[in-house]
């Protein structure tokens, strides 16, 4: 008469530490007589991971220096970084008094102007060129670039808001974020550092690359020129939300123009954005620096 023996073998396996597999095989043994017997093994596998953890940063997608880098970028051109911008407005008070500026399309435009025809575009090309001599510690490109950043600008408003900016970002950025060489390379400046000069200096010394820093500076900037317009029109802060989304193209195609532009590529062709900054200077009543 057949006999039937089930016997069950329970087997760990530990991969690499990582995966623990356990396989259950069941051996079923059938005797039909004494010379025959039917062996029939079932393995089922059952997978289990151990306690210890993956690298903490494997699906982050950013190291150690990538984070440290974003995370500075997102502080020091913050609106809560105190560098003053809530109380200048680069000339849009007038704007508004003149009626140049009315509602949120017209501020759309007269941005758009000015991010990539006018100041704007000439702060990127000084920010790019001031963090490449930083870099390569060239101390002559460097007090030249921070000249001629410094004369650039044209109207005396506009020179106190973006000398008192610069001033107060290095004060704090040396303060809160010391870093070797900084001291040196804002002392090759020989004079007055501007906002866009002082910004090219700060990542330079992190070893921030220009790209990221200069895209962080044109969102702040023209975020600060839409908080302006939108006390000054006013707009509300979901007009204001979609006049810096319609602005995402023109920052990315300035930001471009500029990391590709050398010091002849300088030049502004938004007179009457000019002309709003030195007006502004005689303005009856002001709310605004600049």
């Amino acid at each position: 008469m057949p006999r039937t023996i089930t016997a069950t073998i329970i087997t760990t396996i530990t991969i690499i530490t990582v995966i623990t597999i356990t396989t259950v095989i069941t051996i079923t043994i059938t005797t039909t007589n004494i010379a025959t017997t039917i062996i029939t093994t079932t393995i089922t596998p059952m997978l289990m991971t151990t306690s210890e953890p993956a690298a903490a940063d494997a699906g982050s997608g950013m190291n150690a220096d990538e984070a440290a880098a974003l995370y500075r970028l997102m502080t020091w051109l913050s609106p809560s970084f105190p560098v003053g911008a809530f109380s200048y407005s680069s000339g849009i008070e007038w704007a508004v008094e003149a009626g140049d500026v009315t509602d949120a399309a017209s501020l759309r435009d007269w941005l758009a102007a000015m991010l990539g025809e006018g100041s704007g575009f000439c702060d990127a090309v000084f920010l790019a060129q001031a963090h490449r001599a930083a870099t390569e510690r060239d101390e002559a490109a460097l007090r030249e670039i921070a000249e001629l950043a410094a004369a650039f600008v044209p109207s005396r408003e506009r020179q106190l808001e973006t000398s008192t900016q610069g001033r107060a970002f290095l004060d704090i950025a040396r303060s809160a974020w010391p870093s070797d060489g900084l001291d040196r390379m804002i002392s090759a400046c020989g004079g007055p550092v501007v906002y866009p000069i002082a910004v090219g200096l700060v990542s330079a010394a992190h070893a921030i690359p220009v790209a990221p820093t200069m895209h962080a500076f044109l969102h702040a900037l023209v975020s600060n020129w839409i908080s302006a317009g939108a006390r000054l029109v006013p707009l509300g802060q979901t007009d204001s939300q979609r006049i810096l989304a319609s602005l995402e193209a023109e920052v990315v195609a300035t930001a471009k123009r500029a990391l590709e532009a050398s010091l002849d590529d300088l030049g502004s062709a938004t007179f009457r954005a000019d002309l709003a900054s030195l007006r502004h200077e005689t303005q009856y009543t002001r709310l605004f620096r600049s």
